[in-house]
């Protein structure tokens, strides 16, 4: 025989919970509690609005719960692509501004392979004016006069690959989308690289002055052999600092950029020795035309 005041019979036949307003929690209402929950039906997923049509059933609730699995993915997705593409290069961007850059996508590549890895950051009062204008006359001549991309440079390089299509397409990337494209980018190719890296140098253009984009370049340009920067390359190939560079070891550093890992700024070829001289003329070009305007203090 059961005891009168069992659980076995609290579960089988619970009498009503407590009133409202009745103080303390007995063994009794505690049990009414759980029976309580075990008697309620289990919650089905409310169906969204695109399934009504299909009434409520196992397979449009599990494709309700579906939905909302994946409408909180998608939301996550789109916050992480906002911080991304927003949020990380504009607060990056501020802060660099200001403070030097400590590393690139490209130098941490290099280190973490186990690669010789030279760089020091020099702010442009400590780099050579002769290497600013180098770069300016063989680069981007309309540097100070554009916001980031040089258009007619572009239509021209699409034409030519129009009349030689088996041709590699020739770059016509400004400083300004070199420099975004080294702080922020991996040296792969591709086209997904080359829209962010649009989109990257229209943020720098608004957010650093001309002065900021052009000392970030020389800092952050790979200069071949695992020196990144004016300062390393100085060091590396003159064995000296970069604010104390002579006006022909400036413009051969600046020959050497297309292909730095293979062309020789310390014993140059005849294509670097050519290149040297134009970049020597072109120096003066930049100096007597006023083309470094946006970068003098």
């Amino acid at each position: 025989m059961v005891p009168h005041g069992s659980p076995l019979i609290w579960a089988r036949n619970p009498p009503a919970c407590h009133s409202q307003g009745q103080a303390g929690v007995t063994p009794s209402s505690r049990l009414c509690e759980r029976h309580i929950l075990r008697s309620r039906p289990a919650r089905r997923a409310k169906l969204p609005p695109f399934l009504h049509f299909a009434g409520e059933s196992d397979f449009t609730i599990g494709m309700a719960r579906a939905a909302r699995k994946t409408g909180r993915w998608f939301r996550w997705a789109v916050i992480a692509l906002v911080f991304l593409l927003v949020i990380a290069p504009v607060v990056l961007l501020g802060l660099f501004r200001f403070l030097p850059v400590p590393f690139t996508p490209q130098i941490a590549i290099g280190f973490f392979s186990g690669d010789a890895v030279h760089y020091s950051w020099r702010n442009m009062a400590e780099i050579s004016p002769s290497l600013a204008k180098a770069v300016i006359g063989g680069e981007d001549e309309k540097f100070c006069r554009h916001h980031g991309f040089d258009w007619q440079s572009i239509d021209q390089a699409i034409k030519t690959h129009d009349r030689h299509p088996k041709r590699q397409l020739r770059g016509a990337s400004t400083l300004s989308q070199q420099a975004a494209r080294s702080l922020f980018l991996v040296p792969w190719r591709s086209w997904i690289r080359k829209g962010t890296e649009a989109y990257l140098t229209v943020l720098m253009e608004v957010l650093w002055p001309k002065r900021r984009i052009l000392t970030a370049y020389l800092n952050l340009v790979d200069w071949g052999h695992g020196y990144f920067g004016a300062e390393a390359a100085a060091q590396g190939y003159f064995h000296k600092p970069a604010v104390a560079l002579t006006a022909r070891q400036a413009a051969r550093l600046a020959a050497i950029l297309p292909n730095p890992d293979d062309w020789h700024a310390v014993h140059p070829g005849p294509y670097v020795t050519w290149r040297t001289g134009e970049l020597l003329g072109r120096i003066r070009v930049v100096s007597r035309d006023r083309l470094d305007a946006c970068i003098r203090p």
